[in-house]
């Protein structure tokens, strides 16, 4: 088991926890439990359609093998190479080089390619980045994010109604126990808390998927060269993305722009210690 999959269940592990403890300090009534279904129901159904979120969000179309024979021809290779059923495979107008895996399990998965990367990149470079987005399919990670996001959006529920409590009153015999500005406090920085093991987790399942792709092509340079064409051209070339899904891309799309978040907040690691691991890393053969 490597230490990115370690890491990864160490974080689910915290934040449910932490959601448990939370909840016991601060339940203030039933209406978190409206509020908390209607969140699962969410995260579910963006679980359950995330490919067809994510695609149209992309504003990516579906491409045939006639028209993208070489795509068609290393995600071929790649798939089985890692037994994995074929993906759909997708195009997007974009001209910044990047791309996004997404789909809730291997039979259910799609691939999408922006049009500049599929013209920045040469074969092996691609075949760097379509081995990292097989893997993120391959490692359940639309999963591990669902229910990474299913547990923060709860602390987020539960932390609201303390705040609304100690607010305006309420919480029946246990008043007499209360307090008002510790409950004000944790209310507060619970989602904060919540929010910063997410995008910790989200970072293991980057450096996870770069492993598992190094390991299917056998070395991580193609990668390594790929995320330096990426990284200089996401901070080139504008993307016109929503926020939320910009943690799917292999590159955060937003990169270009002013205000960056600190480190803590990132959902992806810096581009310059994935490129550092994966050139240290042996060759060796796949796993999932």
């Amino acid at each position: 088991m490597s230490t990115n999959t370690i890491k990864t269940y160490v974080l689910l592990a915290a934040l449910g926890g932490f959601f448990i403890l939370i909840g016991g300090a601060l339940f203030q009534g039933p209406g978190l439990w409206l509020g908390l279904f209607l969140g699962l129901a969410m995260v579910g159904g963006s679980y359950w359609f995330s490919d067809k979120v994510a695609v149209k969000a992309a504003r990516a179309v579906p491409v045939t093998e006639a028209e993208a024979p070489a795509l068609y021809r290393i995600v071929r290779d790649l798939t089985t190479r890692a037994n994995m059923p074929m993906p759909k495979l997708y195009v997007t107008p974009s001209l910044q080089p990047n791309a996004f895996a997404t789909g809730r399990n291997p039979e259910h998965a799609a691939v999408a390619c922006t049009q500049g990367i599929l013209q920045m990149l040469t074969e092996d470079e691609l075949k760097g980045v379509l081995a990292h987005e097989l893997s993120h399919v391959g490692n359940r990670d639309i999963l591990i994010g669902s229910v990474a996001a299913t547990i923060a959006m709860g602390i987020t529920f539960v932390a609201r109604m303390a705040m609304f409590g100690a607010m305006f009153g309420g919480g029946g015999g246990r008043d007499r126990n209360r307090n008002p500005i510790g409950e004000l406090a944790l209310a507060f920085l619970a989602p904060v808390a919540a929010m910063l093991l997410q995008m910790a987790l989200s970072r293991s399942r980057e450096f996870e998927a770069d492993r598992s792709g190094a390991l299917l092509l056998g070395t991580g340079e193609p990668l390594a060269r790929a995320l330096e064409k990426i990284e200089a051209g996401a901070r080139q070339i504008p993307m016109d993305v929503n926020p939320a899904q910009a943690q799917a891309y292999i590159v955060n799309p937003l990169t270009g722009r002013k205000i960056q978040a600190a480190r803590l907040f990132m959902t992806h690691p810096a581009t310059e210690e994935r490129i550092a691991r994966l050139r240290q890393m042996h060759p060796g053969a796949a796993r999932f």
